[in-house]
């Protein structure tokens, strides 16, 4: 069975006075919460099991999954105490998931024109994570060798560069590929205990890039990707519109 993280727990500070009284995960677009929105577009290509992280105004999202027909496939973590970012936010909720299967992760606000059917197929099963990606124009680019193994990171903008590999962190990447990070990715179970030495709270990124040596992390490059994110008031009237052509 596919399973996906639907990563709900931020504090949507982007999206005030909306998110004075509701989690962002409850912004609606055409009249629908982006919750609804993503858990519905992924039940319809083959997910069937789901995992919610809640913080903010947790008590509104674990309501309104109760009163929706796709409940019983829907797991809360619940991070009402501590917000633990994307990384930390999925290693506290690894016992909900499913051992073997791949964990697909998507921010709650974002919407995308993936074929989440295809994007699964692209997950091989000696993969430890599989990252989508895309040639737009970013001060941050994930950096990845001719095969597209994830090597490392650089902040275009700051020379800044983040990788395992001490050759790298010197500046020597013009021989790799750089793409933008969509922020969607597939995750193995398989790389779970990797994340034991890491704090309660941790960017996934972070982790990605200090274990890419001793794990298979791919990327996944999807030319014509559209994704809108949805976290910012002025983008809320974009995504009517963006709806209607996803």
């Amino acid at each position: 069975m596919k399973q996906a993280m639907i990563l709900a727990a931020g504090l949507g500070t982007r999206l005030k006075p909306l998110t004075d009284t509701m989690p962002k995960a409850l912004v609606p677009v055409g009249g629908v919460p982006l919750l609804d929105r993503n858990i519905r577009k992924l039940q319809s290509q083959g997910y069937g099991r789901f995992v919610v992280n809640v913080h903010h105004f947790a008590q509104q999202i674990v309501d309104h999954v109760a009163q929706q027909d796709y409940a019983p496939i829907v797991r809360i973590s619940d991070e009402s105490s501590q917000l633990l970012d994307t990384g930390g936010g999925l290693k506290k909720a690894a016992p909900l998931f499913d051992d073997d299967a791949p964990i697909l992760i998507h921010n709650v606000d974002i919407l995308d024109n993936v074929d989440y059917g295809w994007f699964a197929r692209q997950h091989e099963p000696d993969e430890d994570a599989v990252l989508l990606v895309s040639r737009r124009k970013t001060k941050r680019y994930l950096l990845f060798d001719n095969s597209m193994r994830l090597m490392g990171w650089t902040n275009v903008e700051t020379g800044e560069v983040k990788s395992p590999y001490p050759w790298l962190r010197q500046g020597n990447h013009s021989s790799l590929n750089a793409f933008a990070f969509s922020g969607i990715h597939s995750f193995s179970p398989r790389l779970f205990p990797l994340m034991e030495r890491f704090p309660d709270k941790f960017s996934i990124i972070d982790f990605y890039l200090s274990t890419c040596h001793r794990s298979r992390i791919y990327g996944c490059i999807k030319d014509d990707l559209q994704v809108l994110d949805v976290g910012k008031l002025d983008a809320l009237d974009q995504a009517e519109e963006f709806i209607k052509i996803i």
